[in-house]
């Protein structure tokens, strides 16, 4: 049964619980930033710091001023694109829906990287098995251990406005159109996000206004050559060719394919432009 993070922005007062409360209970490092002149204390997520909450100075319709805050982690696509392009099978989604990685398996190839529609993933330093200190992608896990123990995520846990809630998909889309018709009195033109193009995300957004204000893809999409590799030609290939030479094989097509500084990958698609990994 998949389960979900349902996220109210029209309710968030920029408390930032939810940082603090995903850094105390993942035990992630110091992410410091320099003074940007804004609130907000860093860009994005990123490997150490899996989520961030967004500020926005925003003008509206009626030419009036608007603080927008918004809860920023990994969406736990239905259809995720990190899960489609990793070679290595180390991003696998759960029974309960949320997307994780094994970092043991992750050889920090950077396709979940450039491939997410979101600009989610990111390297961060991870220390092995073997003791060794390597980059490798990390983000939100929607708290796997909690929510497998039948906790929720510690950012729902501490929200104190239940901005943040954590159910049943079901549940949480149900409760998203009970609090869709209150804030449409306030926010005309409030809605829900979640989108199809990713066949919907476990993690879905109540929102004040249409998705672009937030910086969030309208229609965030996989890329058709991640598709077609994963779904068909993987399963081919590996029927008609050995494992090692499958392998072999796999390696090369994805790198044709994932990586952004080849020729393969659908630039056209995807969704939220990533300005650092752009550079």
């Amino acid at each position: 049964m998949a389960y979900a993070k349902l996220v109210d922005v029209t309710i968030c007062t920029g408390c930032r619980g939810c940082m603090v409360a995903c850094k105390n209970w993942n035990d992630l490092p110091v992410d410091t930033r320099d003074y940007q002149g804004s609130y907000q204390s860093h860009d994005k997520p990123n490997g150490k710091t899996w989520n961030v909450l967004q500020m926005k100075e925003y003008e509206n319709n009626s030419g009036g001023f608007e603080w927008l805050f918004r809860h920023q982690a990994c969406m736990h696509c239905e259809e995720a694109a990190c899960v489609k392009v990793c070679p290595e099978v180390a991003i696998t989604t759960t029974d309960m829906g949320n997307v994780v990685i094994d970092q043991e398996k992750c050889v920090g190839c950077t396709y979940c990287v450039q491939n997410c529609p979101f600009g989610i993933v990111e390297l961060a330093e991870y220390v092995n098995d073997e003791g060794e200190k390597v980059e490798r992608a990390q983000k939100c896990d929607m708290c796997n251990d909690r929510i497998h123990e039948g906790l929720e995520p510690a950012c729902a846990v501490t929200c104190p406005l239940d901005a943040i809630v954590f159910g049943t998909k079901e549940e949480m889309l149900e409760l998203a159109k009970e609090r869709l018709e209150e804030a449409k009195l306030t926010y005309p033109d409030a809605q829900i996000y979640d989108p199809p193009g990713v066949d919907g995300t476990n993690m879905i957004y109540l929102l004040a206004h249409p998705p672009e204000v937030y910086d969030l893809p309208p229609n965030p999409k996989v890329p058709t050559s991640a598709v077609v590799w994963k779904d068909y030609a993987q399963p081919l290939g590996k029927a008609l060719l050995g494992v090692t030479t499958m392998a072999v094989f796999t390696g090369f097509i994805t790198n044709k394919l994932f990586n952004k500084d080849g020729h393969g990958h659908d630039t056209e698609e995807g969704g939220e432009i990533n300005e650092e990994t752009k550079q």
